[in-house]
């Protein structure tokens, strides 16, 4: 017997609106932080990147984005932050952040 899924990707992106950047003040789906996540896998498997790659906050934001994606899932997320670097234009509404 499988394991009937109860959650989405879109049910686990959307928990993580609560996650804030706490320099920036906007949540990590509006910043175009989260990359992936992969509701097929156990644990999921969940991507993000980081707005700069020496973020002093980096380590508190990805344990709030594990803890915010695990209560959305109801299982285990693995957080992989990639090297990828973020920019503006990554973001849902990049004129958030005055620069446009």
């Amino acid at each position: 017997m499988t394991e009937e899924v109860q959650f989405t990707e879109e049910t686990i992106r959307e928990a993580l609106r609560s996650v804030l950047d706490p320099e920036l003040h906007l949540d990590v789906i509006a910043l175009g932080l989260i990359k992936s996540v992969d509701v097929a896998t156990r644990p999921v498997d969940l991507k993000m990147l980081l707005t700069t790659p020496f973020c002093p906050y980096g380590p508190w934001m990805v344990q709030q984005v594990k803890e915010a994606a695990e209560k959305a899932a109801g299982t285990e997320v693995k957080v992989e932050v990639v090297a990828e670097q973020w920019n503006p234009e990554m973001m849902e509404d990049p004129t958030l952040l005055g620069f446009f």
